[in-house]
């Protein structure tokens, strides 16, 4: 079978375990069979999506497992950002600076679908499809050399409650947990900082051996993706004068554990 099918199984099988789960006890909560999760488990059964989903849910994943689901087309991305999963999959390097929600490759399942949801006309059909291409995209991380993801955040991102108090918890107690990547760092600009260079809009730079540097850009209509060498060249320092006001790594770990808190304390 293939490697992402052989990995899945992995995967599936130690967080049934980490559950305190038998095959047969993740099988009644799936309304499955025993056999299913051990053919599934071993690499010989090709997992569906909607066995993905369950499992998830059930075992308090956040889109561990869809990442490694096999023969999933990356769908629903605009035509101007269609070259950026590309660029990030090549890339060593990715920065990043996001105003006012939590960047996409950080994001959980029910962030990205309540964030996905507030778009003007989505369909349940559309926002299935953004939010699986979005978890897609996340799997960088599980490269054999996954690249080093710098991410700037303003304090807005964690206080903005996108899809709820419990979802909005469950996204900050994951930016905790990838915070303890050696490849992934998350730093907070305050709000007591007021104007920064970083207000007019989101936007990730991406360098790689084998490509040219790469700038990604957000705006309400539509972003645009180039390797432009002088707008490279004008987001990076951009991103490096956000930069500067920045809380230390350790700090801004705090300021998330302390929004996750209060998000748990009103439940």
């Amino acid at each position: 079978m293939a490697e992402d099918t052989l990995a899945y199984g992995e995967l599936l099988k130690k967080a049934r375990n980490a559950a305190g789960l038998s095959q047969m006890a993740l099988g009644h909560l799936l309304s499955c069979s025993e056999s299913l999760v051990g053919l599934i488990e071993r690499g010989k059964r090709r997992p569906t999506k909607k066995f993905t989903l369950a499992a998830e849910a059930v075992l308090g994943l956040n889109g561990e497992l869809f990442q490694l689901l096999p023969n999933t087309a990356v769908m629903s991305v605009p035509k101007w950002f269609s070259e950026w999963p590309k660029v990030e999959e090549k890339a060593h390097t990715i920065r990043t600076w996001q105003p006012l929600v939590i960047p996409g490759l950080l994001q959980t399942a029910r962030y990205a679908r309540a964030l996905l949801s507030a778009e003007p006309g989505a369909t349940e059909q559309w926002i299935e499809g953004a939010v699986e291409t979005r978890l897609r995209r996340q799997s960088v991380f599980q490269r054999e050399d996954p690249p080093m993801y710098w991410a700037l955040l303003d304090e807005c991102a964690l206080l903005r409650p996108v899809g709820g108090r419990e979802v909005m918890r469950e996204q900050l107690e994951h930016l905790l947990k990838l915070t303890g990547r050696p490849n992934i760092s998350i730093q907070v600009v305050p709000l007591e900082v007021g104007a920064t260079a970083g207000l007019l809009g989101g936007f990730a730079l991406a360098q790689g051996d084998d490509i040219p540097d790469h700038i990604s850009l957000e705006d309400a209509a539509q972003g645009a993706v180039s390797a432009h060498e002088d707008m490279v060249r004008r987001v990076s320092l951009r991103y490096d004068a956000i930069h500067k006001w920045a809380h230390p790594i350790h700090m801004s770990q705090r300021l998330v554990h302390e929004a996750a808190t209060k998000y748990e304390d009103q439940r």
